[in-house]
């Protein structure tokens, strides 16, 4: 079976990468002829564990090809997905124009039937929109052609896509009609052979699917957080009340860790347009807008902390953080809590040096030359008056407390993760701020 994916991004390259590893061959294609070309030399633009072995492994036996150029993908192919970007607009909405950019190209392109996939995160309604598009094309073209659209969300986390590609909790199908049902089960028989299930349904509830998903697992992220501030006023322990909800089955123990604010490519935006969508059908989701905004205060809680700590001036002090990418095991830092603690500590006349296992380089282009980039997490906390934990790398799990404390100017830790045991670290003499474990924390949110 061949397949042709548009959209070298995150969903596109590990789509395509993984179907390759069960025996499809599978074209990928995409408009940057620079990134095609370090593709094509095992370059990968993204940080993904387990990607790159599958990458090589592929291309060199022939089943995982990468070109600029549509036309000569199509022939042969039974299915073609549209991986492609879908940036926020000003108003939150998803924007389609590359989505259906691409739409457009197929339908002027396609010589016989396809199952034309959307599998970029799209709103309810992208399939519509698509099928006009291919519809259009062929009509300009004077041809007439079969084909069919569906809808095919992926639900891959960053830092563990291979695995959940391979390894799927559901693969959820909106199809319109048996033949394309037909198509995309036999595409995903390999995966069924282990038991994961398969739930075909219809397109508007697969597109709709996906940010329902998201957007619930953002709530759980944000319902905690205004808990975990709750707890630091009335002296409860967050951590303690995490594992005592977390035992009832109905709710269960994931998602539900305090922290600085949730990030990334995809609970954001998703967030946003799925309100958006509620707005164009003139329905306020109520609950995605406390969703967000206790978000975004979250993201400023740590540097209230510091700020609170330091009487309000912290100019000229230095300041160490460790951990940049939105979360471990990703370069990805697209909404990253860490951004708007490094911006809000620069803004205050913070001198402020960096460390992250794996973003360092993306962090570039986020930072500039605003911050010093360490070699390594102690080079980072030399002569630094505090470290600020963003991201919870497992470098950072269990570092040499004796040698940090021995680098810095004064024993000062903020913990944005909850990782580290506030006991130890109070009897190895650091002063420890943590998130919902003292009474100073929703006053520290910065109005």
């Amino acid at each position: 079976m061949k397949i042709v994916i548009v959209g070298t991004g995150y969903v596109g390259l590990v789509t395509g990468a993984c179907l390759a590893e069960v025996g499809t061959e599978v074209v990928c294609v995409d408009v940057n002829t620079a990134k095609i070309e370090r593709l094509q030399n095992d370059v990968l633009p993204i940080y993904e564990p387990g990607l790159l072995e599958i990458v090589k492994r592929n291309r060199q036996d022939g089943r995982l090809f990468f070109t600029t150029d549509l036309a000569s993908a199509l022939p042969g192919a039974e299915v073609v997905f549209i991986a492609v970007g879908t940036p926020p607009g000003e108003d939150g909405s998803a924007d389609l124009q590359y989505v259906l950019q691409v739409a457009s190209q197929i339908g002027q392109l396609m010589e016989h039937y396809l199952v034309i996939v959307t599998k970029s995160t799209v709103p309810v309604g992208t399939a519509a929109q698509v099928n006009r598009a291919v519809k259009n094309s062929l009509g300009a073209r004077q041809r007439i052609l079969d084909y069919d659209v569906a809808s095919n969300p992926e639900f891959l986390k960053e830092g563990a896509a291979v695995n959940d590609f391979m390894k799927p909790d559901r693969i959820v199908v909106g199809v319109n009609t048996a033949k394309a049902r037909q198509t995309l089960e036999q595409l995903y028989h390999p995966f069924l052979l282990n038991g994961h299930p398969i739930l075909f349904m219809d397109i508007a509830s697969a597109e709709m699917t996906k940010y329902a998903a998201n957007a619930m697992l953002a709530t759980r992220i944000s319902y905690m957080n205004d808990i975990a501030n709750l707890c630091g006023l009335v002296g409860a322990d967050i951590n303690q009340v995490r594992k005592g909800i977390g035992s009832d089955p109905r709710i269960g123990k994931h998602f539900l860790y305090p922290g600085i604010g949730y990030g990334g490519s995809c609970f954001p935006k998703d967030v946003k347009a799925l309100m958006q969508t509620g707005r164009e059908y003139g329905y306020q989701l109520r609950i995605l807008d406390a969703v967000e905004a206790v978000n975004e205060d979250q993201k400023k809680l740590l540097f209230g902390k510091v700020l609170r700590h330091f009487d309000g001036d912290i100019r000229n002090k230095k300041f160490a953080v460790w951990g940049l990418s939105f979360k471990p095991n990703t370069d990805d830092m697209r909404e990253a809590p860490s951004l708007v603690l490094i911006d809000s500590l620069l803004e205050a006349g913070a001198i402020v040096s960096v460390y992250d296992p794996v973003a360092m380089e993306e962090a570039h282009g986020y930072l500039g030359n605003s911050v010093t980039y360490a070699e390594d997490m102690y080079n980072a906390a030399e002569n630094a008056v505090a470290v600020l934990l963003a991201t919870e790398w497992n470098t950072f799990r269990m570092p040499d407390w004796q040698r940090l404390r021995s680098l810095m100017q004064s024993p000062l830790l903020f913990d944005g993760r909850n990782i580290y045991d506030n006991v130890q670290l109070t009897q190895l003499g650091f002063t420890y701020y943590g998130i919902g474990k003292t009474t100073d924390t929703v006053n520290a949110l910065i109005q």
